[in-house]
């Protein structure tokens, strides 16, 4: 196979996913080598950036993912009426912060933040697959730990969760 098909390969396979690929993804389902899937991500990359087309390659959660280009979110937003079901109420992104900036954290620790009772809101997490339960703090009654999840940096489009503002920067953000 030539690059020319090689670096098409990979787009259609970013394309029909919809979720980050790593390089490891790409490799076992293809016979591409590893310098091959990165010499096509990298002129894909190039080619997206320099037309400045409709969508582009990202960065996330320690792969690759196809996304839309932001410039034309408010028609994207309009097209997708039906995406109500991704939308997270004010208590799950305050749980949802809560967790992915104490991670790892428990549930009574989340409700002591929060100061209300967070059953429900963590079992909307589990079930969206934003949160999962990272093990067992070694404390009497061993009360399960909660950490953010791969599908969590892809909702948010962070590459890793250094990606995240500082708690500095947020109050720096507020008090504008």
């Amino acid at each position: 196979m030539d690059d020319f098909n090689k670096k098409f390969l990979v787009e259609s396979l970013l394309f029909v996913t919809g979720e980050p690929l790593s390089i490891n993804d790409i490799k076992r389902s293809t016979e591409l080598t590893e310098d091959d899937i990165k010499k096509a991500i990298q002129e894909l990359t190039e080619e997206y950036r320099s037309r400045n087309g409709g969508f582009f390659i990202a960065a996330i959660a320690e792969g690759f993912q196809l996304v839309s280009n932001p410039e034309y979110a408010p028609w994207i937003r309009k097209l997708r009426t039906t995406a109500t079901t991704a939308k997270l109420s004010m208590a799950a992104l305050e749980t949802l912060s809560i967790i992915a900036y104490k991670q790892p954290i428990t549930k009574i620790e989340i409700e002591q933040l929060r100061g209300v009772n967070s059953d429900g809101v963590v079992k909307s997490l589990l079930e969206k697959r934003l949160i999962k339960i990272l093990g067992k703090k070694e404390v009497p009654g061993k009360p399960m730990l909660y950490g953010t999840t791969k599908d969590f940096l892809q909702y948010f489009g962070l590459k890793d969760l250094s990606d995240m503002p500082t708690l500095k920067e947020l109050q720096r953000d507020d008090s504008l």
